[in-house]
């Protein structure tokens, strides 16, 4: 069993980078379709943010939108991947609380986890928890130009 355990944990450690390359590449590209999306259609999701009261839609398209297309852009890029991650997260919060309340409420109360799990923010809200928490892996440009280990 011990040699078992050592023969997974060295898989695993072999594994870490391109998986976390992969959840990268795939969640970056659509949190930057989300952010262009966000950006080329102003009025409607102004009109969407404005049936959830949140104050300043348009202001808060601008951020939002801007704040995932960067984020899309510097997670597929693994440059400054834990530091986007905050607003990401901060981002992905307010979604969850703004258009999904009630999940979270649900969620708090050890009710319907599968709500918030199905919730179209909660990939993007997992991947930014991944990233802050783990850092780019060493496929990544924050390896290349900071040589810090994650």
């Amino acid at each position: 069993m011990k040699k078992t355990n050592q023969i997974l944990v060295a898989a695993g450690r072999l594994l870490q980078s391109p998986v976390l390359l992969f959840v990268r590449l795939a969640w970056g590209f659509q949190l930057y379709e989300s952010g262009v999306g966000h950006l080329t259609h102003v009025a409607k999701t102004a009109a969407f943010f404005e049936g959830l009261n949140i104050p300043h839609p348009v202001a808060n398209v601008y951020i939002s939108g801007s704040t995932e297309l960067a984020g899309g852009v510097l997670l597929m890029l693994g440059l400054f991947s834990r530091f986007i991650s905050v607003p990401l997260l901060f981002n992905f919060c307010v979604a969850y609380w703004t258009a999904s309340r009630p999940e979270v409420v649900d969620l708090l109360h050890f009710r319907n986890p599968d709500a918030f799990i199905n919730d179209s923010a909660f990939p993007f809200l997992a991947t930014s928890l991944l990233v802050l928490a783990f850092g780019a892996g060493a496929i990544s440009l924050d390896r290349l130009f900071f040589k810090k280990a994650d």
